[in-house]
């Protein structure tokens, strides 16, 4: 009986990697480049650059203390709210206008 070769083991890479390997992507030529320099898989780098662009993924890297995370929610709830003021200031403008 022919034994199966041992599924290779996935590497994981930590935060500090990660922004390396961003900061250099956006230094060098290209991604590809620097995907060669620290010898991964340039998909790899793709991907984290779609994730750095949204931020859940952002935060999912990084511990926030509940200080921290208390102002961001006071700071998201306050652009909501401002938001939703110039919408209805927009509106008004349009219906004196017209």
């Amino acid at each position: 009986m022919k034994d199966s070769p041992k599924p290779t083991k996935r590497r994981h890479y930590d935060a500090a990697f990660r922004a390396e390997a961003l900061r250099l992507a956006d230094e060098s030529r290209s991604t590809q480049a620097a995907a060669r320099a620290l010898n991964i898989d340039p998909k790899r780098i793709y991907k984290w650059q779609k994730e750095a662009l949204t931020p859940v993924a952002a935060a999912r890297g990084a511990e926030l203390d509940p200080a921290t995370a208390a102002e961001l929610r006071q700071l998201r709830a306050a652009n909501r709210r401002q938001a939703q003021e110039l919408e209805i200031l927009k509106k008004a403008i349009a219906s004196c206008l017209l």
